[in-house]
Parts: C-alpha cells; structure tokens; sequence
C-alpha cells in the first residue's frame, strides 16, 4: 500500500525528470548541427569546383543587397531627423514671434487690449533685465555703464560733447526736459506716498531736493537715483525710476537707387600747389577709378601758382580720361565761403549733391555713397565728423622713418581724434543751399563761414545728420594763424592749431622730455656703479 502511493507520487518527478532530458538532449543536437550564420565567415566554395563563379556571385550578391538596405535605413534616419529639426524651429520661431518679437505689439490692431498688455509686460520685464534690483556680473572695467550726477542747476558728466564741459547747465532741450520730469515725477511721488491716504505728509517740492544719479542701458532703458531732503538732518527720501525702452518699431524699408546721384565736389584754393597734387591722387583713385559718379569744381584765388595747379588737373583729366571738371578762377583775397558759393551757383545742372571739400582731405568711395545716402533733397543734410590727424613726425618720432600714408590713415586715439568742432565738411543737396541762402559772404578768410552754415540748417526744418565716418580723413599739415584774422578767428585758428599737433599724452612726452631724459641718464649711471 505504501509502495504504491509512494510510486504514485515519485511517477510525475520522474516524468518530469525525462522531459528536461530530451529537451538537453535535443538543444545540443540543434547547436551542433545548425549551419553557421551570417555574421560567422561564409563556407567559400572550393577553387577547383565547378560552381566556383555562381558562388562567389551568390556572396557578392548578398553583400550588396545588405548595404542597400543598410544605406535605405540610414536615408529615413536621416530625413526624419530632418523633418524633427524642421518642427523643432518652427517652434522656436513661434515662441519668439509671440514672446519677442516687438512688432506683434504694434502690428495687433484685432486686439487693442492684448496689444497694450503686451506692451506693458515688455516694459515691466525691462526693469527685470537692467540693473536695478541686483547687479551684473560684467567682463572687464570697460563694460561698466557709469552714472552721471545732477542737481536743480548743472550735470556732472563724463560724456562732455562738443562744450567740453565736465560739469554745465544743459544745454540740449532734450536732455534739460528729461532730467526737470523725472524731479518734478518724483516730487509728486512723495506727495501721494501710495497705502497712507488718510495720513498726513509734509509738501514736498523740488527745492528739497538735493542730487540724483542716472545712468542708461542703451537696450533696456534709464535708470535715476533721486534723494531729498527728509525730516530730520540725518534723515533723506530717496526715489528710485526708470523709464524703460519701449520695443524696436520698424519706420520704414525701401530701396534707395543711387546709380545715377552725382556728386560735385567743390574745392576752393589759393596755392598750395602740392596740396593739390595729392588732393588729385586721392581724388584720381576714389573718385574717378572707383566711384565714377562724380564731378570736381576748383575755385581758385590768385595768379600765384594757379599754372601749376591748372597742369595738375589737365594732366588727371587726359591720363584718366575725366571731362568732369570746372576750373573757376577769382581775382581777389582768399575766402574759403566765397569760394564754395561761387562753386555751388555755378552748377547750371538738375540738383546735384554737394560735397564741400579742402584741399587737405582724404576720402574713400565708401565716403561718397554715405555722401549721397545721408543727404535727401528738402529733408537731410549731411554734416559728417571726420577723422583728423595728428602730426606724423611726433607720432612716428621714434620710428626709423614715417609710414606711407595709406599706412597711416589708422583711427585710434594715438594716431588722432574726432573733430567734432568742424563743420566745414558738408554734403547737402544743391537746392538746399540755395534754398537756406548760401554762404555769408562778409566773412573773409580762414573759420566762422561753416558755422553760420550749419546754424542755418540746424534753424530750419532739415534733418541734419551728424555723426562720426571712418572714410573721411584730414591731412596733418603745419597751420598758420594770421595776424589779419580778427581776435575771434585768430582764437579759434590756435585752438584747432593746438589740438591738431598730438594728443594729450604724447604733448605731456614732449613738455617733460627733459625730465625723461634726466632721468634715463641717472638710470645708466646707477646701472653701472652696480
């Protein structure tokens, strides 16, 4: 009995025992007898069989067939990648034209509201971008934007502009009407403090205050710290705002054809022969080689050289093949203003730009299209601020000899400056200046003719722009200050004489050479005890 149901229970173990044996069984005489895989080195048929060639077709075959299928699937790869990238910008786009970019901001007219949200929240986030709350981690010194000071009567700055004041009245309307609402702002801000309406104050008025900083963020917006006078002597109120940058709007987008904008640039002269010749070089290789648009008028004064200089521009015009050119003659004292008139009305063709030029300026072809650019018939004038020179003996004085002049012609403050108090360089349109009614003719020889000029100009409703160029040079040369000039042009000749020699540092050298040289000396005497 006890046999049996132990058999009965041990007969499914040894059932089970068999079925693992025959499957073992069965899994190694599969392995051993599976033929080899494609990634295990294919069984060449033998050299000498007779379906040697159908083998090796066979192989080749099936080679060629994996690398099609493998060169499909990278294809699709490929192409969906493509595809992804494709969605993956339009995306980026989108973001960016709804979050920022400006124009959706303006162009919105289907929803004025949404519009002014917008444009409200752009503003908001510019006080968020700017320094105000926490300081910028910034590269170098010269990445910081500086503050400049103010009170009720003058500005304390860095930026001086043509006054070279460090501290003035302001004189720019702008400027003088900014800094009076941000007080007048800020004193109404005091005066109804926000939360304390029931709370008494006392009347705060621009009297109490006492000094501000501003600074601007040229992407951002302006940033001013006000303080005033508080309750007690130790105690002051102080006011923080800015006046955010609204969004970058666009005005206009045309193309401006300038192929057929003549430009007539007027010399006036009186000797100076050399001058001239390398005046002509200049002109030969900008003017005529490269631009081709353009026509020269000399106003000469005097008998004295006038041969030569006529022979200077007769030879240009043959060797180049130039007709473009008026030669006028004045018997009578130099006037630099008498000449451009007399230049610019004898013109007896359609308008034409103007280009009032001296004999000792160097300018490109680049120049010349900003020249017609920048000028519009009835609506701009062009007053650019040229690069001058300074005298290349002292600059290069320690150099073996002075580089060419093309070598020279380099913008950086060792080399020369920005004569922002010129205006005698000028492009205008010619019927704008018969419009304004020209020259002052009353003023006699060298300054105060091209200020009267621009002064009109700035009268009128003419956009004049000004701004500094990289193409457009004045030629060092050694200035002289007559005894006929009248105190006031003699003062400005000696000014610009001054300025024009070499820049502060290099002035500084030249006054303390002595001292340098007393030094060096006792230098090489130490240097030899030891």
């Amino acid at each position: 009995m006890f046999l049996r149901r132990g058999f009965i229970l041990f007969l499914p173990r040894l059932v089970g025992l068999l079925v693992a044996a025959c499957c073992s069984v069965s899994i190694v005489y599969m392995l051993a007898c599976t033929p080899k895989g494609d990634n295990q080195q294919l069984a060449l048929p033998r050299v000498h069989s007779p379906t040697v060639k159908e083998g090796y077709e066979a192989i080749l075959q099936e080679r060629e067939e994996q690398h099609r299928n493998y060169i499909i699937s990278l294809n699709k790869q490929i192409a969906q990648l493509k595809a992804e990238l494709q969605s993956r910008s339009e995306q980026l786009k989108s973001v960016q034209d709804e979050y920022s970019n400006p124009l959706n901001i303006r162009l919105d007219h289907s929803n004025p509201e949404k519009a002014q949200a917008n444009l409200l929240a752009f503003l908001r986030s510019q006080i968020d971008k700017a320094e105000v709350h926490s300081g910028v981690k910034l590269s170098t010194e010269y990445a910081t934007v500086p503050f400049e000071s103010f009170t009720l009567q003058k500005v304390y700055q860095l930026e001086t502009g043509l006054t070279r004041h460090p501290e003035e009245k302001p004189v720019r309307k702008d400027k003088r009407d900014e800094l009076i609402e941000v007080i007048e702002l800020a004193v109404g801000s005091l005066n109804n403090p926000e939360g304390d309406g029931n709370v008494k104050h006392r009347v705060y008025t621009a009297s109490d205050f006492i000094e501000g900083i501003y600074r601007t963020e040229k992407d951002k917006g302006t940033l001013y710290e006000l303080t005033f006078k508080g309750d007690t002597k130790h105690q002051f109120k102080k006011i923080v705002l800015f006046r955010p940058f609204g969004p970058v709007m666009k005005v206009k987008n045309e193309n401006v054809n300038m192929a057929d904008t003549l430009i007539n640039v007027i010399v006036p002269l009186a000797k100076r022969a050399n001058k001239f010749r390398q005046f002509m070089q200049n002109f030969r290789e900008m003017g005529i080689q490269q631009d081709r648009r353009i026509h020269l008028t000399v106003v000469y004064f005097g008998k004295e050289q006038m041969n030569e200089v006529k022979s200077i521009l007769e030879n240009t015009s043959k060797s180049a093949n130039f007709k473009n050119f008026t030669f006028i003659q004045l018997n009578e004292e130099f006037s630099r203003g008498k000449g451009l008139d007399v230049g610019a009305r004898f013109w007896k063709g359609n308008n034409v730009v103007l280009f009032f030029c001296d004999v000792d300026i160097y300018f490109t072809a680049e120049f010349l299209n900003s020249c017609r650019l920048n000028t519009q018939p009835g609506k701009k004038v062009f007053y650019p601020v040229l690069f001058s020179q300074y005298n290349p003996s002292i600059i290069y004085g320690h150099h073996d000899s002075i580089p060419s002049l093309d070598q020279q012609l380099i913008i950086k403050k060792e080399t020369g400056f920005w004569r922002d108090f010129g205006f005698g360089m000028t492009c205008q349109y010619r019927s704008d200046f018969i419009n304004i009614g020209g020259f002052d003719l009353d003023i006699k020889g060298w300054g105060g003719e091209d200020v009267h000029l621009y002064r009109k100009y700035l009268h009128s409703n003419l956009i004049v722009i000004r701004t500094p160029v990289r193409g457009l040079f004045h030629l060092w040369h050694e200035k002289q200050c007559l005894d006929e000039l009248t105190p006031e042009q003699y003062k400005m000749c000696m000014q610009s004489k001054a300025m024009n020699e070499a820049s502060h540092g290099q002035l500084g050298m030249l006054v303390f050479k002595q001292e340098i040289e007393t030094h060096l000396h006792r230098q090489k005497l130490s240097s030899k005890k030891t």
